[in-house]
């Protein structure tokens, strides 16, 4: 059975994680290298496969509002560490992400750039990690449920 209003990228079992989710919960929406099992052990974890990350975050706020009426920065997403010698200031995904949460009515101050290590820890608290295939360097997000 299909639901109306449901983005078709969503599955059953997306659709489940995120109407189990509560306030401020997070979700993570994973590159194909980002590694799920490691990082978040204790939460649930769903093959978005053949999707990107940013086709998957657009389906997800359409079910779903950000926290920003307690959260000014609900929306992360990873850069590289500062001392791993990597150098970037922007990459496409990013910039694909912003425009979707123009999209859905966010400013793009309610994103922040977080390093590696960092988002890492931040993802061990995630409810739930959506794996895609989505091979674009650092398209690794964390998204905070707000309330409706």
């Amino acid at each position: 059975m299909i639901l109306r209003g449901v983005p078709t990228v969503v599955s059953s079992d997306l659709l489940k994680a995120l109407a189990d989710m509560g306030h401020a919960d997070l979700i993570v929406v994973a590159d194909a290298n980002y590694p799920p099992i490691s990082k978040t052990p204790n939460g649930l974890h769903i093959h978005a496969k053949g999707n990107d990350t940013i086709e998957m975050i657009d389906a997800i706020l359409t079910l779903m509002p950000l926290d920003t009426e307690y959260c000014t920065q609900p929306f992360w997403y990873m850069g590289p560490d500062k001392d791993s010698g990597i150098v970037l200031d922007q990459a496409e995904a990013w910039d694909e992400a912003f425009a979707v949460l123009q999209k859905h009515g966010y400013k793009a101050e309610c994103a922040q750039r977080i390093e590696r290590m960092k988002f890492y820890k931040k993802a061990s608290e995630a409810f739930v990690t959506l794996s895609t295939s989505d091979a674009r360097p650092y398209s690794c997000f964390i998204l905070q449920r707000g309330v409706f």
